[in-house]
């Protein structure tokens, strides 16, 4: 049969039934107002039954006449442009190929339609089954072989620039517009996404502007779906699951299967949040990207990996930065600059810049703050003596700040003065939280000199009263610390400010409610843990875990910062946690618990497989 197949493609279709005469005379008597032919052919090219050996004849009567095939005839055009190419044998698409080649170099007026069809094809087809007229089934198609499908699609795009070298300059627009509404299916997201990136290794011109569009549409779904709501339905779909196996356990009468077995179906690699989902999926495949890029046959080439990191910087500088508590986007430029020192140390150096510099925005240099602290804690990668020398500059810019104020009328705690100021504190408690242990291994007695060095003292007891401005977590943990190994005693300032601490009541229809501003920056951490499952396979493995040995070595203070009671607004769960209460024992800020008690966070899920090949 296969034989019988090919002789049939390999022979020339002379002999196929067709009607209207050749598309020259139909083209002609078109022109002079004769069109029954010319419908004729809009049928016959529109039938969903037409043959390989039909199409094959008329698309190299097109390719002849190419250069008749004016705008005057753009429903013809149109008509071909939409037939089912992808789906037909393989002399049918390289006969379709070069149709399109010959097409846009004679007529460029069809550029743009060719690209729009091409860029189409980038998403599963649609898989509609009926019965009559009733549609019973519309579905992706999830055939594994689309991929076969997005090659052509390339070798299209490809082809079409080398007869019109301008064709990269209309495709960005086109790009854009067929981008999949957020609320479509992950799968759509996921081949949408992996196709533009394939778009950036032939056209390099345009990888900037797509690294921007694909991130500013994640971007739209990071902030849709929060980390407590994404932890909310893992706990839920893992309850549910597990009752659900528990309720078959009691009727499986093989007694070989062992409560760990029982417990492993439990968890699965799919998010239970369908937001979750769809950024999870795209941000795989772009941190697949990101590694492709970056490694030639497994050797890191620095060239590329700086080529890649100044587009994503770029990014970072116009969509991340700005947008407030993005959960798992902003990983991006984590993971890359996971791959060397340098990257991770320019990073941080474009982060000191912005916050430094006077005219930028204060919410712009705060967030830098934010930034370059949650970085400091959590890139396992980043060795002591890049931390110490981003302290010696955080710590001397605040000495430098306090001095600039203590003579000036400013010189008091008012955070819409000196709000860089209060994050920049903050920046240095929190990295201190998570780095005083490496900070003070091997010697003891150095680290506890340069910890001196650092003059917390002036910092925590300046007029502008940081303690009463950062976070009660972060503000508790550094009191516990800074006492334990004497560095500074906080908690004469810490109970003063509680005294001074004013409820504010609001009124409403429920009656009056009391509440306490208990995150005055309105502040996050940028890289607290990462509850996307495939994505933590890359992120786990260069990431530093909140150590519960950390909070037991410490001992609770007597009068801990106020928690003022969670309100329904509270998305970020370091704004709910415990602080260090009166029983010897210091508890794990409020961001680190759900990650650690989650059942969907305990193991690795299985590798990701789909669309992971190199670009």
């Amino acid at each position: 049969m296969m034989a019988e197949s090919n002789e049939f493609l390999s022979s020339p279709p002379k002999k196929t039934v067709r009607f209207g005469g050749n598309l020259t005379d139909v083209l002609s008597n078109y022109s002079q107002g004769n069109l029954s032919d010319f419908e004729l052919l809009k049928h016959q090219l529109s039938d969903p039954e037409i043959k390989d050996g039909q199409i094959i004849n008329w698309l190299r009567e097109l390719r002849a006449s190419v250069t008749y095939l004016t705008i005057d005839y753009e429903q013809l055009v149109s008509i071909v442009l939409n037939l089912p190419w992808l789906t037909r044998g393989r002399e049918v698409v390289e006969e379709y190929l070069a149709f399109l080649g010959n097409l846009v170099s004679a007529q460029t007026v069809y550029l743009r339609p060719c690209m729009n069809m091409v860029v189409s094809h980038f998403i599963p087809a649609r898989v509609i089954i009926s019965e009559g007229k009733v549609q019973i089934s519309d579905s992706e198609d999830e055939n594994e072989d689309i991929v076969p499908k997005f090659n052509t699609c390339h070798r299209a795009l490809q082809l079409i620039a080398q007869y019109a070298p301008s064709a990269p300059r209309f495709l960005m627009p086109i790009l854009v517009e067929k981008f999949p509404y957020i609320k479509k299916s992950s799968r759509i997201m996921e081949c949408y996404i992996h196709n533009l990136l394939r778009v950036t290794v032939y056209f390099p011109m345009l990888r900037l502007e797509i690294l921007q569009l694909i991130i500013e549409k994640l971007l739209k779904i990071d902030v849709s779906a929060s980390r407590h709501a994404i932890e909310d339905a893992e706990d839920n779909a893992w309850t549910a699951k597990k009752q659900v196996n528990t309720e078959e356990a009691l009727f499986n009468m093989d007694e070989d299967e062992e409560p760990e077995q029982r417990s492993a179906n439990c968890i699965s690699d799919t998010m239970a949040h369908p937001s979750a989902e769809r950024l999870d999926l795209g941000l795989s495949v772009l941190f697949s990207y990101i590694k492709d890029i970056c490694f030639t046959n497994g050797s890191f080439d620095l060239n590329k990996a700086k080529d890649l990191y100044k587009d994503l910087l770029a990014v970072f500088d116009k969509l991340i930065l700005p947008t407030h508590a993005s959960c798992h986007v902003q990983f991006a430029i984590f993971y890359i600059c996971s791959f060397k020192l340098g990257l991770a140390e320019a990073f941080l150096e474009h982060l000191w810049k912005k916050l430094q510099n006077p005219n930028n925005a204060p919410i712009i240099r705060q967030t830098a703050a934010s930034y370059i602290g949650s970085f400091l804690a959590r890139a396992k990668f980043i060795p002591v003596v890049t931390v110490k020398a981003c302290l010696d500059l955080l710590v001397n810019w605040l000495h430098g700040y306090i001095d600039n104020q203590d003579a000036g009328s400013r010189a008091f705690c008012y955070i819409t003065f000196h709000g860089p100021f209060y994050a920049a504190c903050q920046a240095i408690f929190y990295t201190l939280i998570f780095r005083h242990k490496h900070l003070l291994d091997g010697d003891l007695r150095k680290g506890l000199s340069y910890l001196q060095g650092l003059n917390f003292e002036r910092i925590v007891m300046c007029q502008l009263n940081p303690l009463k401005i950062c976070l009660p977590s972060v503000v508790n943990f550094f009191a516990a610390i800074t006492r334990k190994y004497q560095l500074v005693f906080c908690y004469t300032i810490i109970e003063r400010n509680n005294r001074q601490m004013i409820p504010i009541i609001r009124s409403s229809a429920g009656g009056e409610i009391t509440q306490t501003v208990s995150n005055p920056l309105d502040s996050f951490f940028p890289f607290d843990p990462c509850v996307l499952k495939r994505c933590k396979i890359s992120i786990d493995p260069i990431y530093q875990p909140w150590e519960d040995c950390n909070a037991e070595e410490l001992k609770g203070p007597r009068s801990p910062v106020k928690q003022p009671s969670a309100t329904p607004d509270d998305e970020d769960d370091f704004l709910q946690g415990n602080t260090p209460q009166n029983d010897g024992m210091v508890e794990t800020p409020g961001s680190f618990d759900p990650y650690l008690k989650s059942p969907s966070s305990v193991g690795s899920p299985p590798a990701y497989k789909f669309l992971q090949r190199p670009f």
